[in-house]
């Protein structure tokens, strides 16, 4: 089948069988090596990706969904503001994830902040609980994702 979507930004055209797995192509087909095959049943969250704006596990996509959609990978988010903030705020916090899953963490990071400036601790953790590696202590990552959404609010209004 023929496949058309949107890949960090840029328009894509791609022949894959139906039942093709999201991570794959994107390792196999696109070099993208930033979402990790970890169990492939959609239970580790270490293939995150972001599809049609929401935080998916790539292992449960099939090919033929992605027809028309937008995908972001690490990759692409890597080149906004938001990532920035990110890698800041983890930093301020001293916490540092695994290179296994260092990516789920930052996407999710953004798609929790992208849709509540200030999470409470509860839903910092709960946002997080689909990510199976246990590299970070979750009080430090709370903290992270507190400071990432201090600067985020300092960039975008001043305070």
């Amino acid at each position: 089948m023929n496949i058309k979507f949107i890949l960090n930004g840029e328009e894509k055209e791609f022949r894959s069988e139906a039942n093709v797995r999201l991570i794959d192509i994107l390792r196999s087909d696109f070099g993208l090596l930033g979402a990790k095959a970890g169990c492939l049943a959609g239970k580790c969250g270490l293939c995150t990706v972001l599809f049609n704006g929401n935080i998916i596990h790539a292992c449960l996509i099939p090919a033929f969904k992605m027809q028309g959609s937008e995908i972001i990978t690490i990759e692409g988010f890597a080149e906004t503001v938001e990532y920035r903030d990110i890698i800041t705020g983890f930093a301020e916090a001293n916490l540092h994830n695994c290179d296994y899953c260092k990516s789920s963490k930052i996407l999710n990071t953004g798609a929790l902040l992208g849709k509540n400036n200030r999470p409470s601790k509860q839903e910092i953790l709960a946002a997080f609980n689909g990510i199976m590696c246990r590299c970070t202590d979750p009080h430090q990552l709370v903290e992270g994702i507190e400071k990432t959404a201090d600067i985020r609010q300092r960039r975008l209004y001043g305070r």
